[in-house]
């Protein structure tokens, strides 16, 4: 083996990705057109947050595996190559070697479910679908392509075909935990498309029953963002978050637009038409302040609670943290931002808000609200990965009373901020589409720009980071307005935990 790499791998182990970067390029000043050089150097440069500069190692790494390639027809390398991208949400680089690759070698299984997969995160419906269907016609007793291609299907309307084909798959006796939970969950969605209500629950409790057997969900601390939350409420006073209201920041290091909310309420809905406008750059589901968090701790050595490691930082530190996310910021973008006004859009941030206003009392915050039992029903009906937060959501109790946590936190907080916000309704960016985004515009002092009414244009063919994906990539609908009128009967057992936020924000009726 390399000894750079070898030095390489060792530092990877001990989590120093700069030590490691440092070998794995030396060891690639050495031998310039090595696959495997070029892939460790590109992803130690990625763990660092340095993602234009990895991806573009990592996709040239991925040329020289499918130049290989040709001449073995072993392509699975070279697929490897397009997982790593997928990884860092370079879609469109994972497209060009999944393209290929396929071509080298169409009888591969794996080429042609990653290439659907890929083609499908990037709302290309048509050849994913054609991808999908060429992956089960090379395994067609396979349940796992069975649930992929229907839910390919439903995602080029139809619907129909997806049902029966779910159905048949949930008539398989051997079906692992998780392709039984994910072929209801996809079945409960179509249903819901088709109109068949009465049958839509059955599903949704039905994988809600399967969910505690999936290994990524026993993973989870499910008492860790309410813990946290509960802490939050309490420490998080006027005091603490009016520290740095009046202060005068250096212009390199600005206040960017934080839009922020619960899950399924609108925000990448909304983050798509503020990134139509071109003097805004979107930062979609990014660990931006995650990454502040954990700087944060490392300069308190661990000691104290969030809140508390926040009081005992001074206007020096306050600034070190300003630098460290700017810092992290181009990192990950490059040249893009520019000179635009940055919108960090990580939905479940909400959590961090005091953090953020501590950070930056002089941003301004776009906070989304929706009807809570659309909110709840969509939340539930979705198949989201297994994290603290959305481990919460993968039962219909579960899911109400994780909203009312969430929520109960903004509306202690919301009165406290120093921050400059607004509460913007999902239902008025539908029905009231220009007044609704005229208002958010000019609260950011941005001019009204037209074409922003064409975001689903943009979205088409574009990498979205949210579940909703899809949704975004086509004109506004008004069918997911209202849609829990169809399940009165099973939000009995909810509604005492979303009374007093239906009340709060106006949705009696």
């Amino acid at each position: 083996m390399n000894q750079f790499i070898q030095l390489g791998r060792t530092a990877i182990e001990n989590k120093n990705f700069v030590e490691a970067a440092e070998w794995f390029g030396k060891a690639v000043a050495e031998n310039p057109k090595d696959a495997q050089f070029l892939a460790c150097l590109g992803q130690s440069l990625c763990w660092q947050g340095k993602l234009n500069e990895g991806l573009a190692h990592l996709r040239q790494s991925g040329q020289f595996l499918l130049k290989k390639a040709r001449k073995s027809r072993d392509i699975n390398l070279a697929l490897d190559l397009a997982d790593q991208l997928q990884f860092w949400n370079d879609f469109p680089g994972a497209l060009e070697i999944c393209k290929q690759a396929v071509q080298i070698n169409p009888g591969q299984l794996r080429g042609y479910q990653l290439l659907a997969l890929t083609y499908s995160r990037l709302n290309l419906k048509k050849p994913a679908l054609a991808a999908g269907r060429q992956a089960l016609k090379l395994a067609p007793n396979s349940a796992v392509l069975a649930i992929l291609l229907a839910t390919l299907e439903a995602a080029d309307g139809l619907n129909q075909e997806a049902k029966q084909r779910l159905e048949k798959v949930l008539q398989n006796p051997l079906l692992t935990a998780e392709e039984r939970f994910r072929a209801n969950k996809e079945l409960a969605r179509i249903l819901d498309k088709l109109g068949q209500y009465d049958q839509v629950f059955a599903h949704l409790h039905a994988a809600a029953e399967v969910a505690p057997r999936l290994p990524e969900v026993k993973r989870q601390n499910a008492s860790l963002v309410p813990k946290m939350l509960e802490s939050h409420k309490t420490e998080f006073d006027r005091d603490l978050l009016g520290r740095w209201a009046n202060t005068e920041f250096p212009a390199d290091q600005p206040a960017p637009v934080f839009l922020l909310g619960f899950m399924r309420t609108g925000t990448t809905l909304t983050q798509e038409v503020l990134a139509s406008h071109p003097e805004m750059f979107v930062a979609d589901e990014t660990d931006l302040i995650a990454s502040v968090t954990k700087e944060l701790n490392r300069l308190s050595n661990g000691q104290g609670s969030l809140a508390e490691q926040l009081r005992k930082l001074d206007l020096a530190g306050v600034l070190q943290l300003r630098a460290f996310y700017w810092n992290r910021a181009r990192a990950l973008y490059g040249d893009k931002i520019g000179t635009r006004l940055l919108l960090d859009k990580t939905t479940m941030n909400t959590i961090d808000l005091g953090l953020i206003n501590y950070i930056f009392p002089d941003a301004k915050l776009v906070f989304l609200l929706r009807d809570p039992r659309d909110v709840c029903l969509s939340c539930f009906m979705q198949t989201m990965l297994p994290t603290p937060s959305t481990v919460h959501l993968f039962s219909w109790d579960g899911t109400a009373r994780f909203y009312a946590q969430v929520m109960d936190w903004w509306m202690t907080i919301r009165s406290k901020l120093t921050m400059n916000f607004i509460e913007f309704r999902y239902e008025d960016a539908v029905f009231d589409f220009e007044p609704a985004f005229r208002n958010v515009f000019d609260f950011l002092d941005l001019d009204w720009d037209p074409a922003v009414a064409e975001f689903h244009k943009k979205a088409a063919g574009k990498y979205i980071a949210s579940p909703s994906f899809s949704q975004v990539a086509q004109p506004l609908y008004s069918s997911s307005v209202g849609r829990w009128h169809h399940y009165q009967a099973e939000y009995t057992a909810i509604l005492p935990e979303l009374q007093t936020f239906i009340d709060e924000f106006g949705y009696e009726h």
